[in-house]
C-alpha cells in the first residue's frame, strides 16, 4: 500500500468535506444537537405528573396524605375538586394524568384498618401509568407505616421489614447516566454509516469515482484514504460528546480513556466499512440514505439496548441483536462510564467489534473490486 496515494486521497476527501456544508452539519452540528436534545428533553425519569385531587374527607389525615403526594416530587396538583364529573373531564382532556380520590369516611376507615384510596390513571399513556402505580404504592406504604407508629405511640407490635435497596453504578437512578453512553454509540453510527455512505455515493453520481478508479490506486488504498478523514471526525465527535456528557450532564466516567479510544476505534472501523459497503452497493445518495437508515440507524436505535432492554424482546429479536455492532459498543460504553470495567470484563465485546470491523472491511473491499471488474 502506497502511503503517498493514501494521503492524497485523504486530503482530497477532507477538502471535499470542508467545502460541503451538509457534510459539516452531519459531522459536527447534528451529533452535538442530538446529545443536547436527548440529554435535556428526553428522560426516562417520569416526574411532575399532573394530578387532580378529589378529597371528599377533608380531614387532617386526608390532607396529610395529599401533602405526601405533592411533596414527593412525582406529582403536581393542578386542581382540587369535589365534583366527579370534573375529575372525568380533566382525565379525558389529558390535562391530568392521575386522579387521587379520597372517600368521605377515610378517617374512620383508618381507625378500623379498612381505608381505601382510589387512584385513577390515564391508561392511554401506559409508561406513565406504570410509574404512577409504583410511585403511589411507595407513598401510601410510607403513610401506612407512619400511621401505625402514631397509633401505637411509636411502638408497633410487629417490627416492619426495613427494605434497604442499593443501586450499584447509578445510585440516583438518573436516566441521563443510562442514555448518554448509548447516545454516543448512536452518534458514531450516524457519522460512520450515514455520512460516509452519502458522501461517497455522491462521487458515484458525479462520476468522479470512475476517475479515481482509472488511476493506479488500489481498492484498499482508495478505501483507506476515503475513510481516514471520517475516522478522525468520529474520534473528535466521540471525545466532544463524552466531554459534554461528563461536564454538562454530570455522567460519571470511571473507566480508562485508552480503552475508550481502543473500543471506539474498533466500532468506528466497523460502521465506516459498513457505510463504504453501502455506498458501493447503492451508488446513489437516495438509496444510500435508505439503506443506511434500514441497516444501521434503526437497528442501532431499536435493537442495541439503547432505550429498550434486549432481555425483554422476543427470542428471535434477541438473536438478531447479536449482529448489531451497536449492542456490543453500548455495553462497552456503559461499562466504562458507569462501572469502570476493565479489559478483563470487556474483551468479548471488543472481540465482537473486531470481527465486525474485519468482516465489513473485507466485504466492502471485495464488493468494490467486483464493481471495478
Amino acid at each position: 500500500m502506497n502511503s503517498n496515494r493514501v494521503w492524497a486521497i485523504a486530503r482530497k476527501e477532507t477538502l471535499q468535506i470542508i467545502r460541503d456544508t451538509r457534510s459539516l452539519i452531519l459531522a459536527f452540528l447534528l451529533p452535538m444537537t442530538l446529545i443536547f436534545l436527548f440529554g435535556y428533553a428526553i428522560t426516562l425519569d417520569i416526574r411532575q405528573i399532573p394530578a387532580v385531587v378529589a378529597d371528599y374527607s377533608n380531614t387532617t389525615h386526608s390532607r396529610e396524605l395529599i401533602r405526601k403526594f405533592t411533596n414527593s416530587g412525582y406529582f403536581v396538583e393542578i386542581e382540587r375538586t369535589n365534583l366527579p364529573e370534573r375529575v372525568t373531564e380533566l382525565i379525558e382532556r389529558s390535562k391530568a394524568k392521575v386522579a387521587v380520590v379520597i372517600p368521605v369516611d377515610f378517617a374512620n376507615q383508618l381507625i378500623t384498618g379498612t381505608a381505601e384510596v382510589q387512584i385513577i390513571t390515564d391508561g392511554a399513556d401506559a409508561n406513565t401509568t406504570q410509574s404512577v402505580v409504583g410511585y403511589t404504592s411507595q407513598i401510601i406504604s410510607q403513610f401506612n407505616l407512619e400511621s401505625i407508629e402514631r397509633q401505637f405511640g411509636g411502638r408497633v407490635s410487629v417490627s416492619p421489614i426495613n427494605l434497604e435497596p442499593r443501586f450499584w453504578f447509578n445510585p440516583d437512578l438518573d436516566s441521563q447516566n443510562f442514555l448518554v453512553p448509548g447516545l454516543i454509540s448512536l452518534i458514531m453510527t450516524i457519522l460512520g454509516s450515514l455520512l460516509t455512505s452519502l458522501t461517497i455515493a455522491r462521487e458515484w453520481e458525479r462520476g468522479t469515482m470512475e476517475l479515481l478508479i482509472s488511476t493506479p490506486i488500489t481498492p484498499l488504498e482508495l478505501a483507506v484514504g476515503k475513510l481516514m478523514p471520517y475516522y478522525i471526525i468520529g474520534i473528535v465527535d466521540l471525545f466532544m460528546a463524552a466531554y459534554i456528557g461528563i461536564a454538562i450532564f454530570e455522567v460519571p466516567f470511571h473507566g480508562s480513556l485508552w480503552l475508550l479510544f481502543l473500543f471506539s476505534s474498533l466500532f468506528l472501523l466497523a460502521v465506516l466499512a459498513n457505510g463504504y459497503l453501502i455506498s458501493v452497493v447503492a451508488k446513489s445518495q437516495q438509496l444510500a440514505f435508505q439503506l443506511s437508515l434500514l441497516t444501521s440507524f434503526l437497528p442501532g436505535f431499536l435493537l442495541s439496548g439503547f432505550l429498550f432492554p434486549i432481555s425483554s424482546m422476543p427470542t428471535m429479536i434477541q438473536v438478531v441483536s447479536h449482529v448489531i455492532p451497536g449492542r456490543y459498543f453500548i455495553e462497552v460504553l456503559r461499562g466504562l462510564f458507569l462501572k469502570g470495567s476493565g479489559l478483563e470484563l470487556l474483551y468479548m465485546q471488543g472481540l465482537a467489534l473486531l470481527i465486525f470491523a474485519v468482516a465489513f472491511s473485507v466485504l466492502a473491499t471485495h464488493k468494490f473490486r467486483k464493481t471495478i471488474e
